[in-house]
């Protein structure tokens, strides 16, 4: 296997970890409401905490890795979610939670930025839409994994063992980063061959091209947020109906071990056809008007099913949109912007939905807000498309 494969291999197993410990919350939503005594406003407002760090981080996250370097800055972001998880783990009280949330999601804030630009390092000039498609599918794996595998092991073992669980995943992936990943060299990292040079770089991102990219963010943001309504709010709605916690859990979960297939494909067919706008159009409209309908639904099976085709094949074309406006020397900070935004919307978004949700006294009105927000990014891709033409190009 080459270098800039191993490389993505490494992150990509490393990200399915953070993404393990920040489902948790959701999974196990049902075991922490009766052990805490807390409703769906503060489960949401939990799951919103492991991504609030990132309002702030973000943006200076390709600093810090300048600063103290990419891969040792990883490091240490894995060590911080080691140490969120195990305060979890270990101190049974509801304060401890919130505490060892925020610090984990520090931690994780450094991997999502960080990695996303180390791997562009590798693929700049390469088949950087594939790679980004198959990265972004390490998140909805890690959640489909916490889905099933969490709700058994607290039924058998209690919370705080099951939290140890993902500490220890956590170990794993920050051994696997320190012996395993390789940075890449300067001229790849560049997107150039030894015997390329830059000619006429810019020294900031403005003007549209921060325009673009601000927008960019924004339909991350809003798709992963609509995302989080289902893997977030799905058991509860489930649960409601009758279902058990685990099986309601096992169920939603369904989405998410569709996501890699249905995200590969995406990538695939943008690439090839080059038809990106086409690819997400189609995804977003197909997931918003699935996510409408679920409120009326009784056989949630097929329709999770249908909702893991059609909102997959989104991820790895809306990754790949912050390459057609950015230029080596400003993907630090556009990434940073990029992340910026969709940590606002995935900080924001579970809150609000589990608040509506306790206001009505049911989760479904959760999956109509994640359809409005679909409904949104098509109005973003149109305003994306129409700046992207004023950018020179990356």
């Amino acid at each position: 296997m080459s270098a800039h494969w191993r490389a993505l291999c490494v992150l990509f197993l490393v990200r399915v970890t953070m993404a393990l410990q920040f489902q948790s919350v959701a999974a196990l939503s049902p075991f922490m409401m009766t052990n805490f005594g807390v409703g769906l406003a503060d489960i949401g407002l939990l799951i919103g905490l492991y991504v609030s760090p990132g309002v702030i981080i973000a943006l200076p996250g390709g600093a810090i890795g300048k600063r103290f370097g990419d891969k040792q800055a990883v490091a240490f972001g894995l060590v911080l979610m080691l140490a969120g998880g195990l305060l979890i783990a270990l101190v049974p009280h509801w304060e401890a939670q919130i505490a060892g949330r925020v610090l984990a999601g520090i931690g994780g804030v450094i991997l999502n930025v960080l990695m996303t630009k180390m791997l562009t390092d590798w693929f700049a000039g390469r088949e950087i839409a594939t790679a980004m498609a198959i990265f972004v599918n390490s998140w909805p794996l890690g959640i489909a994994i916490g889905l099933a595998a969490l709700p058994p092991i607290a039924e058998a073992f209690g919370v705080p063992a099951t939290m140890g669980v993902i500490a220890a995943a956590i170990a794993l992936g920050l051994c696997l980063l320190i012996f395993g990943y390789q940075p890449a060299t300067s001229t790849v990292a560049a997107g150039l061959s030894p015997t390329d040079s830059v000619s006429n770089p810019t020294t900031g991102l403005r003007g549209v091209a921060l325009a673009s990219i601000i927008v960019a963010g924004s339909i991350w943001g809003a798709y992963n947020a609509a995302l989080s309504m289902i893997f977030s709010f799905g058991p509860a709605l489930l649960v409601e109906r009758g279902w058990s916690a685990a099986a309601a859990s096992a169920s939603t979960s369904i989405v998410l071990w569709i996501f890699p297939i249905s995200g590969l494909l995406g990538g695939f067919l943008a690439d090839r056809l080059q038809r990106r706008e086409l690819v997400l159009v189609v995804s977003f409209t197909a997931f918003a008007a699935l996510m409408f309908a679920i409120p009326s639904q009784e056989n949630f099976v097929p329709i999770f099913i249908a909702l893991g085709l059609c909102g997959g094949l989104a991820a790895g074309p809306i990754m790949s949109l912050p390459a057609t406006v950015l230029r080596p020397e400003t993907r630090a900070i556009g990434l940073g912007v990029y992340f910026t935004l969709f940590y606002i919307f995935t900080m924001l978004a579970p809150f609000a939905a589990g608040s509506i949700a306790e206001a009505l006294g049911t989760a479904e009105a959760t999956f109509t807000m994640g359809g409005t927000l679909l409904v949104a990014c098509l109005a973003l891709l149109a305003t994306f498309k129409a700046l992207q033409r004023r950018v020179p190009a990356a």
